[in-house]
């Protein structure tokens, strides 16, 4: 689960985690989180999201990180939008009015680069990663985070015994493992999304639960 994994999943085009519009609990779960217009919002592992230009649409400031250039030329080729490019600190900076997308690798993210940043959108991140590695992603943003940042988290339950990831299962037991010590954890929602994935449903698995949870610093 590398840089070097990534960049070629989208080499290879084998980007199903790719969602072709903007994600619904994305947009029915936004106000939850209570912020000012014109706040910036970071968007880990944000490959060509939809999402990036939703939040962008209101107003918001966005910093993206992704690894993959192909993924970022395709985000700004695929919405129309003109860039700037520059080196900025470990990455390359591609910059478009509000929205800022960083090509490299996010355990090479300082504080600096995020240091405006009140609110996390993790919709692809934290499933992204495997076991042994989601403390150590954790870790990180507690490391350059503001603590006065807030994450809205969605993330996917399966037996994984059934199914390997990426996408990864992240229990609820986990996500308050791995968060309770800097969160108050508060589960939005949960849904059974099997019957609206096929693929899912074809390697075997009997549920797959789609889940969203606020976190707020305590």
């Amino acid at each position: 689960m590398d840089v070097g994994f990534w960049k070629q999943r989208w080499k290879d085009r084998q980007t199903g985690f790719h969602l072709a519009a903007v994600n619904p609990y994305l947009i029915s779960c936004w106000d939850f989180l209570s912020i000012n217009q014109q706040a910036t919002v970071f968007v880990p592992l944000c490959g060509k999201s939809l999402d990036i230009i939703w939040l962008a649409s209101l107003g918001l400031n966005v910093i993206g990180v992704e690894c993959s250039k192909i993924a970022i030329q395709a985000f700004f080729d695929e919405n129309q939008l003109n860039y700037q490019q520059a080196k900025y600190n470990n990455f390359t900076a591609y910059t478009s009015d509000n929205i800022r997308l960083l090509q490299g690798d996010y355990f090479s993210l300082v504080s600096e680069v995020i240091q405006e940043v009140s609110v996390v959108y993790d919709r692809a991140s934290l499933v992204a990663m495997p076991v042994d590695m989601r403390k150590r992603y954790v870790d990180k943003q507690n490391e350059i985070l503001p603590e006065s940042v807030k994450i809205l988290l969605v993330t996917l339950e399966y037996d994984q015994l059934l199914m390997n990831g990426p996408p990864f299962s992240v229990s609820q037991n986990e996500i308050m493992n791995l968060y309770q010590n800097r969160y108050n954890v508060k589960q939005l929602l949960s849904n059974n999304i099997l019957d609206a994935e096929p693929r899912f449903k074809q390697r075997g698995l009997d549920y797959l639960n789609e889940s969203v949870y606020l976190l707020e610093p305590k």
